[in-house]
């Protein structure tokens, strides 16, 4: 006996007891429907091309993201988010390959709803940033820079070619204002009333997009400061969820996610449709990085990394470890 009788009165370790009790009182579940695999896919390639700052994420040909595809719904996946990456040669200033229907984007819209049906969800990065020789997400002015106004008459158009390939889904990222709205009403106008839009509403100008631009080809010049979110405000991006709710995004996004768990938790508290967060290529190079080298746990650290997404407000995930998380559940 001590002399403090029963103190402590509050034990919280009994619940941390074994596996089976800390599974049991768990409070933020991992489930495969949770997950969305973003995936790339090359125009003229013969065989998928790795992406070397990526690990074990590769630019796909058109039969091996069909494959990929299959096997994210075989896993329990829920969607797959499609970015398309045009020869070098037919990117422009207005980037045509976003609204041309044979654009490689639009051919792989075509190729996985012919594979999967509607049993996995299709969604198609709706940007320009990917079929631009300048790189930037939207059309530029003459003295180079980003024409909101003009740009969005091009996202309007990528909304109606995306739909017509098959996209259930379309993810407007350019962070143009008023690229809902526009995007909303050309569905609406071509008959696309069921395509479902997720707002890219809170993408901030993050130096974690790195990877991402040896995945995609990119071509930019400068930055996207001038668009995207400044990582130092948390009020701007409260602002834009209003905006995209009331232009009528039917689902909303934080990107990237690990940074800005602080902003998904108040996205998640204000709203009341299903919020999504991107983890991001430069949150997947680090951990893949840090675990080549023996540093970190790899397969620990991406659960723990993808847990707190959720914890933080997420219903969705969008990460390269889809997949192999999905099977792991």
């Amino acid at each position: 006996m001590t002399a403090y009788g029963s103190f402590p009165g509050s034990r919280p370790r009994r619940l941390r007891t074994t596996p089976a009790m800390r599974r049991m009182v768990a409070e933020t579940r991992l489930h495969p429907a949770d997950l969305i695999l973003p995936a790339f896919v090359r125009e003229g390639i013969g065989e998928p091309v790795p992406i070397d700052s990526m690990p074990g994420v590769v630019q796909h040909t058109r039969d091996t993201l069909k494959k990929a595809a299959v096997e994210a719904l075989e896993a329990g996946v829920s969607g797959i988010m499609l970015f398309g990456v045009p020869e070098e040669s037919k990117k422009d200033a207005l980037g045509t390959p976003g609204t041309d229907p044979d654009g490689i984007l639009q051919v792989a819209i075509r190729d996985v709803r012919a594979e999967v049906g509607d049993d996995l969800i299709v969604m198609s990065d709706l940007c320009l940033d990917e079929t631009t020789d300048h790189g930037h997400c939207g059309v530029l002015d003459s003295e180079g820079r980003v024409d909101n106004d003009a740009t969005l008459e091009r996202y309007a158009e990528m909304a109606q070619v995306q739909a017509d390939a098959g996209a259930h889904v379309v993810g407007p990222s350019g962070m143009m204002d008023g690229q809902v709205g526009v995007i909303r009403d050309a569905l609406d106008q071509t008959g696309y009333e069921d395509v479902s839009v997720l707002a890219y509403t809170a993408k901030y100008s993050s130096a974690f997009y790195g990877p991402f631009r040896e995945a995609v080809g990119s071509s930019l010049k400068g930055d996207r400061k001038t668009y995207q979110q400044d990582p130092a405000n948390t009020r701007e991006s409260l602002r834009e969820l209003a905006l995209d709710l009331e232009e009528g995004a039917d689902m909303v996004m934080v990107k990237p996610a690990g940074p800005y768990l602080d902003i998904l938790a108040k996205v998640a508290e204000r709203v009341d449709v299903p919020v999504a967060a991107y983890q991001i290529s430069g949150e997947y190079a680090m951990i893949q990085a840090a675990a080549e080298r023996g540093w970190i746990d790899r397969d620990k650290a991406i659960m723990e990394s993808l847990t707190g997404i959720k914890r933080a407000g997420a219903n969705m995930i969008l990460t390269y470890w889809a997949t192999e998380v999905a099977r792991q559940l």
